[in-house]
């Protein structure tokens, strides 16, 4: 795993760069938002490769969880991949989270960027 820092109006944003699933489970999630955020990050970047694929099974509960641990610690997120083919409580729950600040879910690394240091 890389962290890749882009600075924007004086904003750092860690954008995680891996080949691996990095979020498992909660507890994943929770160790990266505390890693990052120690190191001085409260915005972060992920590509959805990145999390365990059940995270978009939203029945499962692993989403909620995940996010909601961001949202407590007041740290963004964009998760960045294709969501064009999404089932339809999730194509609403990303409708939901990208009318909001904390919570963003994006086509690419650069409306991540544009988005989450705006």
């Amino acid at each position: 795993m890389k962290i890749e820092m882009h600075t924007i109006n004086n904003i750092n944003i860690a954008e995680v760069i891996s080949e691996e699933i990095i979020i498992n489970d909660a507890v994943d999630g929770l160790d990266l938002l505390g890693n990052l955020y120690y190191q001085g990050f409260d915005k972060i970047i992920i590509h959805k490769q990145n999390i365990i694929p059940d995270f978009f099974d939203l029945k499962n509960g692993i989403a909620g969880e995940i996010l909601q641990k961001f949202s407590n610690y007041r740290v963004s997120l964009a998760i960045v991949g294709d969501f064009s083919a999404p089932s339809k409580s999730l194509k609403d729950f990303i409708y939901e989270s990208n009318k909001g600040k904390h919570i963003n879910f994006l086509p690419s690394t650069a409306e991540a960027l544009q988005t989450i240091a705006g």
